[in-house]
């Protein structure tokens, strides 16, 4: 109830209450008047008034704080943030065991500039400061709101052969998203950020650690935007090809991050909110002016002779697409990198319907379509001298009177039948026609991505997506692009052994689920999709397993992951920046 609302019946009832209390003295309680209780009568109604007086003052107070909370929130601490941005600052463990947190650069001119206060607060607050985590200061001064000392972990730190990652940079994502989170929470609106060495991580962990899909909320719900900026008020930066750099670098790691947000939010939303028609619409909003786009319909499909992809579409009122994206970054001459994405918004797993716990996540079914476009956009805006060639195929997998049944044969658009046996395995299905015609633009390497398998997250978890390829030198190049931004990829085995597990098949020339259905999953769907390859430089990912995310990876919050998309980003513009190298490699 609003607060004027609350004020207004307070009022209105202790006037009405003394009124009536007169009208009814005079009128059936008279004979009370005359009555040797009338004392006691009156004492009564007054203890019941004051009773009722001090109710609604309880009520009216517990309301007027509420809005006050409220005014404090919204009002007062986004005019002081406003005027005041908070500050986020990076720090290393100390290399002694009691010593003191080593300062960043930006730390120790910021210290300097408040006669030494950081420092000597961090001798006690900072000595149970963990690695990837932060602590809020405040009434440091400096101009700043607020200051929050994030702890960057080993200074030395560098890429860790067992756990295949740049560590250094993780840590930077890790400390800089607890500390944008944490002041966040604290109510800051405005926060500049400590490149902290490396400008790129920093801000990645920043803006991924600050998405929130909350825009189904009431608006009292919903998380406050933070604008993030480049703490750039350091004397080593300033006038310098330094600061220039460090300003790119920032902003490339934004729209990497962005380009990965994109995708979760595609991702999270229903899929009564993201049906394959609204997927179009979103994609197009993002990318039109920046790419070509053409959205095919079920009529194209069927000129193409999609059979598998039809097949999958036809149990659901929901009407299919077929997306194309086109970025031209580089010359004419320069064969496109085609990305093929699994997109379908939802999946119940058709006839052979899946369990209904956790079913509502099959909303994010359409992952490898999400990662697809996130990607293209990314690479759009950092204009990346490469050609891409995105393919999205889009449909709901439910079950109806018209849904493919257990047993039934398609003919996919190869000319290959398939005996399908699961219907819930039909994202390969779709991928099967969809890699097919992404043959047709004569691409120079073809990835495509899906959370295709249940299986690789029993063998992975999340802490890679599987990679499967005929190809070594995409893999190295894939391999080390997961390395540096953290989304590791694993390479998984394409042995023959898997191609004799589906190409044995009753009654068509492929079977969709294999010969031994529970054996190698992951390996027997992406030996499937390599039926349908000829391309000899072909990548599956297999991203079921990074689809959600819980806690594994500290500065992504619950939900859905959008991953790998930034690990694709980063293997196009290695891939363009080393182009003519790979293609005599390739040969």
């Amino acid at each position: 109830m609003k607060a004027e609302n609350v004020i207004f019946i307070s009022c209105s009832l202790l006037i009405f209450f003394p009124s009536r209390l007169g009208k009814w003295s005079k009128g059936s309680y008279s004979t009370l008047n005359k009555s040797p209780f009338r004392r006691l009568h009156w004492v009564a109604c007054a203890h019941i008034y004051f009773s009722l007086c001090r109710v609604l003052h309880s009520v009216m107070q517990a309301v007027l704080i509420r809005e006050l909370r409220k005014s404090l929130r919204r009002g007062i601490r986004d005019y002081s943030t406003n005027a005041k941005p908070s500050l986020v600052l990076g720090a290393y463990e100390p290399q002694e065991k009691d010593g003191q947190l080593i300062l960043s650069l930006a730390a120790c001119q910021f210290n300097e500039g408040i006669d030494g206060k950081l420092e000597q607060i961090l001798e006690v607050a900072g000595k149970k400061l963990k690695a990837g985590s932060s602590r809020v200061l405040y009434g440091l001064g400096g101009g700043y709101n607020a200051v929050a000392v994030a702890n960057l972990g080993k200074q030395d730190a560098g890429f860790c052969a067992l756990d295949q990652v740049e560590e250094g940079r993780e840590n930077v994502r890790s400390a800089v998203a607890s500390a944008c989170r944490q002041l966040r929470d604290a109510g800051e609106t405005m926060v500049e950020v400590d490149p902290c060495y490396d400008a790129e991580a920093a801000a990645e962990g920043g803006v991924l650690s600050l998405f929130s899909y909350d825009e189904l909320k009431a608006e009292k719900k919903r998380r406050f935007p933070v604008t993030l900026t480049c703490h750039t008020q350091n004397d080593s930066y300033k006038n310098s090809a330094q600061s220039e750099a460090m300003e790119k670098a920032w902003k490339r790691g934004t729209i990497l991050a962005e380009a990965q947000n994109l995708a979760r939010r595609l991702m999270e939303a229903p899929s009564n909110k993201m049906t394959p028609s609204i997927f179009v619409e979103e994609v197009t909003q993002r990318l039109q002016g920046k790419c070509t786009i053409i959205s095919r319909d079920k009529a194209w499909a069927e000129s193409e002779n999609m059979g598998a992809f039809l097949a999958v579409a036809q149990g659901s009122p929901e009407p299919l697409r077929f997306l194309e994206i086109d970025y031209s970054g580089g010359p004419s001459s320069l064969p496109p990198v085609a990305l093929v994405g699994k997109g379908i918004t939802f999946d119940t797993g058709g006839i052979s319907i899946k369990p209904s716990g956790d079913m509502d996540k099959m909303r994010a079914d359409m992952g490898g379509a999400a990662c697809v476009a996130g990607a293209i956009m990314a690479a759009a805006k950092l204009r990346l001298p490469v050609n891409v060639k995105g393919f999205i195929a889009l449909c709901e997998n439910m079950p109806s009177g018209t849904a493919i049944k257990p047993g039934d044969v398609v003919t996919a658009r190869s000319g290959k039948t398939i005996q399908v046996d699961n219907t819930d395995a039909e994202g390969r299905l779709i991928l099967a026609d969809t890699l097919s015609y992404a043959e047709t633009c004569k691409p120079s390497l073809i990835m495509d991505m899906a959370t295709l398998t249940g299986a690789v997250d029993v063998a992975l978890g999340a802490g890679a997506a599987g990679a499967y390829t005929n190809c070594n030198v995409a893999w190295d190049l894939l391999h080390h692009s997961g390395a540096s931004t953290g989304d590791r990829l694993w390479r998984m085995p394409l042995f023959k052994l898997y191609s004799n597990h589906v190409t044995d098949s009753q009654l068509a020339d492929l079977n969709n689920i294999g010969k031994y259905a529970r054996a190698a999953g992951s390996c027997t769907a992406a030996a499937f999709l390599k039926e349908f390859v000829t391309n000899k430089h072909w990548v599956h990912l297999d991203i079921a397993g990074v689809m959600m995310n819980r806690d594994e990876v500290p500065y992504l919050g619950k939900g859905m992951s959008g991953r790998p998309t930034r690990t694709i980003v980063e293997f196009l513009h290695r891939y363009g920046k080393h182009y003519h190298q790979m293609i005599n490699n390739f040969k």
